[in-house]
Order: C-alpha cells, then structure tokens, then sequence
C-alpha cells in the first residue's frame, strides 16, 4: 500500500485500556493554583491587575460585603460556597438586596469566572516537564488511553505539541469552529478534526486521543448566540476591565477583542466554576459528561490522579457510579491520602487501590507508570 498523500480513518478501539481522570493537583505541579487558593489570591494575594480592575473591584466588594474573613490568619471562604451563594438567587430568579439586583448576580458571578480564569493563566505560558514526561510514557507503553480532566488549564494539551502528527491528534469530542474551511473563519486556526479523513504520510498511523474537558477550558470561546465553540491553542488573556476575551495579531502580536466570525457576538468564557448547585444543561458540557460516561464504560482500569472527589462534585461521582463496570480495575494517585478521600472514593466501587504519590513523583517513576498504563 501507497502511504504517501493518502487519507485515512483514524478509527478508536472498541474498548479502552485506561482511562486517567486528572484533577487539580496534577496541574498545581507546575504552579497552578488549587481552588482553594483562588479567593486568597483575588483578596490578598498582592496582584495589582485584579485589585485595580474594574471586574476585580466589583468582586472584591461584594466579597466583602457579603462574607466574612481574616486576611491576616489566611481564613478565608470556601470558594465552592460563593458560588453556591450566587448560584441560589440565580436559580431562584431573586435578588440579593437594593444593591444587588439579580443581573447585578449574575455580573458578580460572570466576574468571579473571569478572575480564576486570568489567575489559571497565569501559570499556562510556561511548558510543563511533568505533563511532557507523562505523554512520553504513553508514547512508550500504551496509547489506547483517554484522558478526563477538569482542569481549565491547557497544560496537557501544549505538551502533547512533540507528538502531533506523526504520534496521533487530539480529540476535544465536540464539534469545533475550527473544523470548518470557510470564508468567515479564514482568519483562525484551523484544527484538524481526527474523526474526519486526514492526510497521511509514513509508515506508522497516528492515534486518536481524547481529551475531555468537562470543566470547560481557558482556551475555549462560546458563542451563546450560534451555540458555537472556537479553540484558540495559544490565545488565552482577558481584559480585566473591559471583561473581554483577547486575542493577538500574529506577528506583531496586536491585541484584538474575540468576536464570532460567525454573527458577531461576543464571545463567552466556557468553565464551569466550583459550586454546589451545578447548571449541566450547557450544550457544550451536557455532551462533554455523555461523552465521558461513555468512555468510562468502555474501559478496563480508570486511574484518577490528584483529584479529591469535592464534595460539590456530585454530577462528576455520580457520572463514575452509574458508568464504572465491577471488574473495572481503579486506581487512586494522590500526593495525600486521608481516611475521608478514601472513604468517598471507596463508594465507587470495590476493585481499588491507593497510591500516595503526587502527580510529579508518579511520571518520573517508570515503574509505576509501566503499572498504571497496562491492563494487568
């Protein structure tokens, strides 16, 4: 067979070998910080962009206002319950008092996504050796692997940049802007669709792997109006004043606000914040979760790593409850392993094994990595 120039099918095997669900621990390797630290970071953590922003004063005021905490002794809320609190007169349609009406809510809520969201990326600019030397392992021992991940950081995707092309693509597993060859979105990046026919040169085929983010993620613009998603690899900034979601001329790197190319719309952050009342019916993050079920269901080991199965959470333990099958083998990787993180992710089944190690200990450990990315 001639593979020079021909197209192909990329096709996924019926059944997967591994599925690995990454949380926020795997990326605070490389100094993304956990959502514990979000609101002391907005309140106190010294950044000028936030407390001189017209987003970040608003929030700073209504934190204020509305919460109680100790700068000094780092006591600080939960930020899943500022959420919860905002998420409660959203969904009840009711305002909070004469100072926050409810589209004042649903500002101070949208304004909170876009403070974590800067926070996030501020980390995102730098490579990360920990994810690279995880993909490195994958390349090595097994690549019929998936990857769940609800973090918002694009860590793992800029990694993967060594193996594109001749290893395999990335599969978002929703539809992309980028996929389509038209004349409105010439000026984009386009992005090659792995379930579609693509070119091929060499002796080796590519893989596909999926990586679902089921959280949303910094790189992702959401137009409400077509009810569209446009990936943007490497334009990720927000204007803090303006709340406007940034882009770059490429090569002289100027600064435009993203708009649909489509009707013009402004684009909308698409990450889902912590809370305890979840909003799941957005088209984008409905199919992301059916997505995942269906993978879960179709493998053989799920290693979870750096995740703490958070109480607000729920849509997530119920996704592995219903899916996880009995002889499915789980693994639990964990810089700290406490009695209570046990015990909630002992409920999900009973073939399960603990490690206690983190995220940046586990990938230069060969051995166990050879553990984790075989079915035995």
């Amino acid at each position: 067979m001639n593979k020079e120039n021909s197209e192909i099918f990329l096709h996924y095997p019926s059944s997967r070998d591994i599925v690995f669900v990454f949380g926020a621990g795997a990326s605070h390797a490389d100094g993304v910080p956990l959502q514990r630290h979000m609101l002391p970071k907005i309140l106190a953590g010294g950044n000028n962009e936030i407390a001189g922003s017209e987003i970040g004063k608003k929030v700073i005021k209504f934190l204020y206002e509305n919460f109680s905490f100790n700068i000094d002794k780092n006591k600080f809320p939960r930020i899943e319950a500022v959420f919860g609190f905002l998420d409660y007169f959203i969904q009840q349609n009711e305002s909070l008092n004469r100072n926050y009406s409810y589209s004042d809510i649903v500002q101070i809520k949208e304004y909170l996504i876009k403070l974590i969201h800067y926070i996030v990326d501020l980390r995102t600019d730098k490579p990360s050796k920990y994810y690279h030397r995880f993909w490195e392992s994958v390349k090595l021992r097994n690549n019929n692997i998936s990857i769940i991940t609800l973090n918002y950081d694009t860590l793992l995707e800029q990694s993967f940049d060594f193996l594109f092309k001749k290893f395999g693509y990335i599969d978002y597993c929703t539809h992309l802007m980028n996929y389509e060859k038209s004349e409105k979105l010439k000026d984009f990046n386009f992005w090659i669709n792995p379930r579609e026919p693509i070119q091929f040169k060499g002796e080796d085929y590519p893989s596909p792997i999926k990586i679902i983010k089921i959280h949303g993620s910094l790189n992702w613009k959401y137009c409400n109006c077509c009810n569209q998603l446009l990936l943007t690899p490497w334009d990720r900034k927000i204007d803090l004043n303006k709340g406007k979601l940034l882009g770059y001329t490429y090569p002289d790197l100027e600064e435009y606000e993203y708009r649909c190319p489509l009707d013009g719309t402004d684009f909308q952050t698409l990450i889902m914040p912590p809370s305890h009342i979840k909003f799941l019916n957005h088209p984008i993050i409905s199919h992301l979760l059916s997505e995942a079920a269906r993978e879960v269901r179709a493998t053989k080991k799920i290693v979870f790593v750096g995740y703490s199965l958070s109480d607000a959470d729920v849509h997530i333990k119920a996704l592995f409850k219903k899916s996880i099958q009995p002889d499915v083998k789980v693994t639990v990787v964990n810089a700290r392993l406490p009695e209570n993180l046990r015990l909630k992710y002992s409920s999900l089944s009973n073939n399960i094994e603990f490690i206690e190690e983190s995220f940046e200990e586990m990938v230069f450990d060969d051995a166990l990595m050879q553990k984790l990315l075989t079915t035995q």
